[in-house]
């Protein structure tokens, strides 16, 4: 009976205890499960900036130059004008860039010429100082320019050759004494330096003086001087870039094709010629008044020393 008893008690408080415990479980607040979503693979974006355009921009310092255009009386641009030629309305159609190969494009055609020329061009005339035209140079001061250049187009004579067009040039000029020595209208002297583009090949052409006795008035004067029989440099150069080099110097004039072709002219003609002033000259001065012909020359690099 006691055995009994003592179960029965057990029981009863093992009941409490779980009831006890039921209780108070659920007296407390059901913990709050995370919920975890699932992201979705992590994907590369997709890059939508254009591909980058690399523009090519000619390596020429325009602030010591000025250029000369086939139309008006002819037309010229002095500094600073000048550095802004490609968002010049005036400028563009003679003078722009090809930003595919970084060049200087000079455009001409048959029209506006200079007082002593019957031919038209587009063409940088440099300037020393460009607020003062009669400060030149002279041979026994000496000058560079170097230049890297290519004929792009060209149009051809009835025959179907190729015209011609200057790319560089040496000119002389009277000083300002010389021009009233002898009378002269102007400060003009001949060019003693002449490099055509022809054919496909690089033509040199000077002077000589006429008279070897002649004075220094005598010698002044344009029709003093003659055309020598001119020079062809062996390499066809084409339509592709090429690289041509001026060094005056007393008596002499050195010109070198590729950097690899020297053709020297050094002689009683060239010491003759120390007595003038010079400039140089580059761009395209198309020798053609042919009705529909033209020229455009490329330069990629153009620098002078002195």
């Amino acid at each position: 009976m006691l055995k009994k008893e003592i179960l029965h008690s057990v029981k009863v408080t093992a009941i409490s205890i779980f009831g006890f415990i039921i209780v108070s479980c659920q007296g407390e607040e059901d913990p709050v499960i995370p919920v975890i979503e699932e992201l979705p693979e992590e994907t590369n974006p997709v890059d939508e900036t254009p591909e980058e355009v690399t523009y090519l921009l000619p390596d020429i310092d325009l602030s010591h130059w000025k250029v000369t255009l086939p139309i008006g009386r002819p037309t010229e641009v002095y500094p600073p004008e000048i550095l802004n030629y490609a968002e010049s309305d005036l400028l563009k159609p003679f003078m722009y860039n090809d930003s595919i190969d970084g060049s200087l494009v000079f455009y001409t055609y048959p029209g506006a010429s200079t007082a002593n020329s019957s031919y038209s061009r587009s063409e940088l005339r440099e300037l020393m100082d460009p607020d003062d035209l009669s400060k030149n140079w002279t041979f026994a001061e000496g000058g560079k320019m170097k230049g890297t250049l290519a004929l792009d187009e060209i149009s051809k004579e009835s025959d179907g050759d190729y015209h011609r067009t200057i790319v560089m040039q040496i000119h002389g000029r009277l000083s300002n004494d010389q021009r009233d020595m002898i009378g002269a209208k102007d400060n003009n002297a001949p060019p003693i330096l002449k490099i055509y583009w022809h054919k496909g090949y690089i033509r040199v052409k000077s002077k000589y003086l006429k008279d070897k006795n002649a004075t220094l008035q005598e010698m002044l004067h344009t029709d003093a001087w003659g055309d020598d029989a001119g020079y062809n440099f062996d390499t066809y150069v084409g339509f592709d870039p090429f690289t041509l080099e001026i060094i005056a110097s007393t008596g002499k004039m050195e010109i070198i094709l590729n950097e690899s072709e020297t053709y020297v002219i050094e002689n009683e003609d060239m010491q003759k010629w120390g007595v003038f002033e010079n400039y140089f000259k580059a761009g395209n001065y198309l020798a053609s008044k042919d009705e529909g012909s033209f020229a455009k020359v490329k330069y990629y690099e153009l620098e002078v020393q002195h």
